[in-house]
């Protein structure tokens, strides 16, 4: 299993010239190396509208381009600009494969027939990250000793290791990336010691979790979850800082400066909701065996009228985020087909039809109970047909809730429960 380790950097003046100067050379590669290969595409294709006796390319036309002829191309380039010397060749490399890679997605469709967006040209600063592909072996142009990372054509570079490497992961490759504060490296560390999924007999707890926008999620034990609403509640002093990069010239220092303080906010926000996601996944974790969540077209749930709350409450990345604890710690997490969850009653299984407005389930035989519960329940009850699990019948309960866990304003350590 491969973990991921992000530490923050801190390089010396003359050190963030160097990273800066990569990263534009870097982008201005991927733009030559993407401009080749559609170059080439355009003169081997005609469109289907066309006759190809009257639309047909101009000059010789070129041998494809791929991931091999152009990283076979890099000593040309350097011969050709001197700059592209100073950049350690693996990360040069790394670049091409990365662009590789996007190219594949774009004309190779998946297993599901899905395929990726045509990949664009870069402006200045969009390329923000480079890969070293082999740390701490003899020929890596990079070796972490302590808390220092010494890096080919840079350097040694300071590593503030606010938490140690576990003894015994082995260090895969580096990426160097920067943020809106700062330059930071993140490991990927191969964890050899995750323990074998829990055999399905020796479940012994499970729970449904259905997500929301009222409550950021429901178990089928009556918890709930409030929704932090990090982004909303940033959004006047977002505003403000937005207004005041409009009146900032384009292309000044003052726009530069103002830009990253906008940046700085979002930032903020992704590490607060990204926390959160943490802390409820972890206590998840420690609670059950088994979580059966259901599974939602997220995306097209993003395209309607809710979409700022439901990209503030990031369904998709907490169930990744869920799913990965669960994977580390040896625990199972099953998705379920959302659909009639909540119409179906958790008790008597009778159709219940309700619009979005009523927050209650009421069913004829006796069973009232918040309608985030009951499709919690139904999530437990499917995925977990033939376990003994207790708990799994129906409720009597007329409480809307039994219990609200709280996880907004935390502030204690990562794998604690906050009430």
């Amino acid at each position: 299993m491969l973990l991921t380790y992000q530490f923050k950097l801190n390089p010396n003046p003359e050190q963030v010239v160097i990273l800066e100067t990569w990263r534009e050379l870097l982008r201005r590669h991927w733009n030559y190396a993407l401009g080749e290969r559609l170059d080439w595409l355009r003169r081997t294709r005609s469109q289907i509208d066309r006759c190809s006796l009257v639309s047909e390319p101009i000059g010789e036309i070129p041998e494809k381009a791929d991931y091999y002829t152009q990283a076979s191309d890099l000593k040309r380039t350097k011969e050709l600009f001197p700059d592209y010397k100073s950049i350690y060749a693996d990360c040069q490399q790394q670049n091409l494969l990365r662009l590789d890679k996007a190219w594949k997605r774009w004309l190779t469709p998946d297993k599901k027939g899905k395929r990726g967006g045509r990949p664009r040209f870069k402006k200045r600063g969009d390329i923000s990250s480079f890969t070293f592909p082999r740390v701490n072996s003899p020929k890596a142009g990079a070796h972490l000793i302590g808390n220092i990372f010494e890096l080919s054509k840079i350097g040694e570079i300071e590593v503030i290791l606010h938490r140690p490497i576990p003894d015994g992961f082995e260090i895969k490759q580096a990426t160097i990336l920067s943020k809106a504060d700062g330059w930071y490296c993140s490991f990927s560390l191969e964890d050899k010691t995750v323990p074998d999924a829990m055999p399905w007999d020796e479940i012994t707890t499970a729970t449904g979790i259905d997500v929301g926008l009222e409550k950021f999620l429901t178990t089928a034990d009556g918890q709930s979850i409030e929704v932090p609403q990090y982004y909303r509640k940033a959004q006047s002093v977002l505003a403000r800082q937005q207004r005041q990069l409009a009146r900032k010239a384009k292309g000044s220092k003052n726009h530069s400066k103002q830009s990253n303080k906008v940046a700085k906010i979002h930032l903020h926000v992704a590490r607060q909701r990204k926390e959160f996601h943490y802390h409820v996944s972890h206590w998840f974790v420690n609670s059950y065996d088994l979580i059966v969540f259901e599974n939602l077209n997220i995306k097209g749930l993003a395209r309607t009228r809710l979409a700022k709350s439901i990209l503030d409450v990031a369904w998709g990345a907490f169930l990744q985020i869920m799913q990965a604890v669960a994977v580390k710690r040896g625990k199972l997490t099953l998705g379920i087909d959302a659909r009639n969850t909540s119409i179906n009653c958790s008790s008597c299984g009778e159709r219940v039809e309700k619009t979005l407005a009523d927050r209650v389930h009421s069913c004829s035989c006796g069973l009232v109970i918040d309608r985030d519960w009951n499709s919690a329940l139904n999530l437990l009850k499917r995925g977990s047909v033939g376990l003994p699990i207790p708990g799994c019948g129906g409720l009597d309960s007329s409480q809307p809730v039994k219990q609200q866990v709280s996880f907004v304003n935390l502030r204690c350590s990562r794998y604690t429960v906050c009430s």
